[in-house]
């Protein structure tokens, strides 16, 4: 497979060079003296971890050389990358991507992926962008109870990110998952997450004497520090044994779930009512106390990843010993479905106890919560494994007993599982040579469902020379996403152009700049901007 996707990207990208090359002289232009810029260090993910993104990044490189550049690729672990670009933010460019998930159909956490207030080491914005305007859409959309008037805020962010292109949203990759259908049925399939989500586990279906759904893939957390987990891996695991006061259903309805029932009583005061009779899987009781140390403390600790949705609140607070009171400091619209559906409840006796949650080690993480599964084992890089918990709410209504996630090296050793029977879904796509595969094998079902999540190549804005948005410009002519999406997606996939996806009608702006590839509109950019090119064709620092 490796060898097929870099023998038609080679071929298209060849074409493509030898019929756009150019050197300054070519273009009449003179060359210029002067230093050339300093090599650019593009990352990525691995080959085995994602050969996509892994190909994605070649085919960047070679066009931006092409433009005068000298770029050297830098393929690393997924964990040490993430580490790389939220917490140290030691890097230049770097290709990554966020998952399409339920709880960010409201486009507050994307938009929010661009906001100056997240610029800090850890938080959402990594590249370090600032825009006056565009914060001030940001903050004035949180609270805008007018969905119009939202939306008109919303769309005209999008325009000045398109604009000034901090982030390049490189494609929207289907969600293209398997599963084997002569071992269980009844699998839910949601947008952005495929069949991998919160509700399968209720309502999949053993057909035969086997209750334990086993998982593939080649993912695994980063982490599983609830205070510390910057992956959605990370959280997709922890939300099965974590409960939270609200989850969203498969129509994207925010459900009460450790909350009995939620009230507003005015915009800025939101009041739940913490379901009776709710145990810890240690056997502790779940109390408001808990709700209010499980905020305060995530606040209080500064955890940049959750920060989006935390930073409107302004007191949690009991008025009994089941109603939990948050008083907003301003206006928030998506309070209920974003905060209280992503925030997991820690047990205080367990956590109170734990001054510098972030510095725990693998083997000091707590794994108690009281959510429908249990935490019963993690081997990294092999195996994890949930049981249902027989004490929870919703215990009754599973069908399997337990959950296995087999661990595999790369996306082959998933599909061979599910191929030979080890496993009984994917978590993770399929790559575009096995889908075929899998359609052809009568025991195998192939499940297509559209993301709203993307694939970025974020630039870091506070350094050279990704801090003139000229240049930012030009690299993003430089970057041929239509190749990508048909050559290496097999064209399951679109090309990108907003955080917030076309598959997010609703808030998705269709009228943004679009930057097509296009390496003599890129040169154009760059003359304008007032850059020349050596003898040697390198870009050259101006004087």
């Amino acid at each position: 497979m490796r060898g097929s996707y870099r023998s038609g990207v080679a071929l298209i990208l060849g074409l493509s060079l030898v019929l756009t090359a150019c050197t300054s002289a070519d273009d009449g232009l003179e060359a210029v003296e002067g230093d050339p810029f300093d090599e650019i260090v593009l990352y990525t993910t691995t080959e085995a971890y994602d050969p996509i993104r892994y190909e994605a990044a070649f085919m960047v490189a070679e066009a931006w050389e092409e433009l005068g550049f000298q770029v050297q690729v830098e393929p690393t672990e997924f964990a040490t990358l993430l580490e790389r670009f939220y917490d140290e933010q030691d890097y230049d460019a770097t290709i990554l991507g966020w998952s399409g998930r339920t709880d960010r159909l409201d486009p507050h956490h994307f938009l929010g992926t661009l906001y100056g207030g997240h610029t800090d080491p850890g938080g959402n914005n990594a590249g370090g962008w600032v825009n006056e305007e565009f914060d001030e859409l940001f903050r004035q959309q949180q609270g805008e109870p007018d969905e119009d008037a939202r939306r008109d805020q919303v769309f005209r962010m999008q325009e000045i990110a398109a604009d000034e292109m901090p982030v390049n949203i490189l494609f929207y990759r289907d969600e293209v998952v398997g599963y084997n259908n002569e071992t269980f049925d009844g699998f839910v399939t949601l947008a952005g997450e495929a069949i991998y989500n919160e509700w399968t586990p209720y309502e999949v279906t053993p057909l035969t004497d086997d209750t334990v759904l086993t998982i593939g893939t080649p993912e695994e957390p980063d982490t599983i520090n609830p205070l510390a987990s910057t992956s959605v891996w990370g959280w997709k695991f922890m939300r099965m044994y974590y409960d939270k006061l609200v989850r969203l259903t498969p129509d994207v309805e925010p459900e009460p779930w450790a909350a009995e029932s939620i009230a507003t009583p005015d915009e800025t005061t939101v009041e739940i009512t913490l379901r009776e009779g709710m145990t810890f899987h240690d056997g502790e009781p779940v109390t408001v106390e808990d709700v209010v140390f499980t905020f305060d403390y995530y606040i209080d600790n500064e955890f940049g990843y959750f920060m989006p949705f935390l930073s409107m609140i302004d007191s949690v607070e009991t008025t009994d010993d089941r109603t939990v009171v948050f008083n907003l400091a301003s206006p928030f619209g998506p309070f209920v479905n974003v905060t209280l559906s992503q925030i997991v409840i820690l047990p205080e006796h367990i956590w109170s106890d734990i001054d510098n949650p972030a510095d725990l080690g693998p083997d000091e993480i707590p794994t108690v919560g009281s959510g429908p599964l249990q935490f019963e084992r993690y081997d990294r890089g092999e195996y994890k494994s949930l049981t249902v918990f027989e004490d929870h709410f919703t215990a009754d209504r599973f069908d399997i007993t337990g959950i296995e996630f087999n661990i595999y090296a790369d996306a082959e050793g998933v599909f061979t599982g599910l191929q030979t029977g080890e496993i009984d879904m994917t978590a993770w796509r399929l790559e575009p040579g096995q889908i075929p595969l899998a359609e052809e094998a009568p025991e195998l079902s192939v499940v297509n469902a559209p993301d709203f999540g993307y694939y970025h190549l974020t630039f870091n804005t506070r350094r050279a020379p990704f801090d003139d948005v000229d240049i930012r410009r030009a690299l993003s002519h430089a970057i041929d996403k239509d190749t990508i999406v048909d050559v290496i997606l097999d064209g399951r996939g679109e090309p990108g152009s907003s955080v917030i996806a076309p598959s997010n009608p609703a808030w998705h702006n269709p009228d943004i700049t679009r930057y097509g590839y296009d390496l003599d509109r890129a040169r154009e950019i760059l003359v304008e901007a007032g850059y020349g090119w050596n003898e040697d064709g390198l870009l050259v620092i101006p004087h």
